[in-house]
């Protein structure tokens, strides 16, 4: 396939999908929304809303047709020596491996997929109605529960996952991805709007994405109760169970331990220098000087800065295709690949 056919077929699929999205509500017992279903069933966290978001931000964003053309026209992708690239999914959010076998589709690769555990309903489902448009993508992806025979290795999970993907895949090309979290920079200027929309970036998908805000850096004038109040727009997440158990357990032993915090329905804000916050806590930390604490961080640790200079407000889960998760170019590796 060219990759003028790829991207049209891919835009194709974005369209067969968002038609899904749009009348899955009023089509009965239809596929789309037995495969929601399944997957909620599966896996608690993976609400209708968090899926339906995350097709959303893949059709509009990495399926659209003039955001490919202008990504891939800055690599010019040929058709090469193919290579068979493995990919380890990860499974806090939904589809989350998505922009990786994107990469490897439109640089003539071939994808191993291990999918995971949490998440491996989505992407057979929406594969399935790929094929439908265009079969011959299935000779570019294999879904496996083992990656054995791969030349090069895309793992994406948690820092005690990395040491076994480096002990396995070391010797290959590799892309190894380990924790990370996002941080919100006020400075007490910002609107309503302006929090209402960071709370998107803290409370989208539950908080458990590497893109989401799990810690504040603010001023000493910033009003943290200001913040909470705003904040109580997203008290239905405390109608989860699994979300409400995290909480509750979460302000338990801050509370045994007696640490100051402060709380609504669904969040628990204390002060704590780790970057790293636990789901339904947002930590904070008044700095007087944003650049030199920014600098003080590790930067292996950090995927997004939210804020006025920084990414906008309530955009962080929306990213684009050059949005590179732990800023490594995907797409120019897999172009280096041999």
């Amino acid at each position: 396939m060219t990759i003028e056919h790829k991207i049209s077929t891919l835009v194709m699929w974005s369209e067969q999908l968002k038609l899904q999205m749009a009348t899955c509500n009023e089509i009965e017992e239809s596929e789309f929304k037995s495969t929601l279903l399944k997957s909620y069933y599966h896996n608690n966290w993976f609400t209708e809303e968090n899926v339906i978001f995350a097709l959303k931000n893949i059709c509009n964003e990495f399926l659209d047709e003039d955001n490919l053309k202008n990504w891939v026209s800055k690599y010019k992708p040929s058709n090469n020596k193919s290579n068979v690239v493995g990919i380890t999914m990860a499974g806090n959010i939904p589809l989350v491996g998505f922009h990786d076998l994107l990469c490897v589709l439109l640089t003539n690769h071939k994808a191993l997929i291990k999918l995971s555990s949490k998440d491996n309903i989505l992407l057979p489902y929406l594969l399935n109605e790929l094929y439908k448009i265009e079969p011959e993508f299935k000779k570019q992806i294999i879904i496996s529960e083992m990656l054995k025979g791969a030349d090069a290795y895309i793992a994406t999970g948690s820092n005690n996952s990395a040491r076994y993907f480096e002990h396995y895949f070391g010797k290959y090309p590799n892309i190894i991805r380990k924790n990370r979290t996002s941080i919100a920079v006020l400075d007490g200027s910002e609107s309503d709007e302006d929090l209402m929309n960071l709370g998107k970036d803290v409370f989208t998908y539950f908080g458990l994405g590497c893109r989401n805000v799990g810690k504040l850096f603010i001023s000493s004038s910033f009003d943290l109760q200001r913040l909470l109040k705003l904040f109580e727009n997203f008290n239905y997440l405390a109608d989860h169970v699994k979300y409400r158990n995290n909480y509750d357990y979460q302000l338990t032993i801050l509370l045994m331990n007696k640490t100051v915090c402060l709380v609504n329905d669904c969040i628990i804000v204390t002060e704590d220098k780790s970057i790293h916050s636990p789901i339904s806590v947002l930590y904070y930390e008044i700095v007087e000087n944003i650049q030199d604490a920014l600098n003080s961080l590790n930067q292996d640790e950090i995927q997004c800065i939210v804020g006025k200079n920084y990414i906008p407000f309530g955009t962080s889960q929306a990213p684009k295709l050059s949005d590179y998760a732990d800023n490594i170019d995907t797409m120019e590796w897999l172009m280096k690949l041999g």
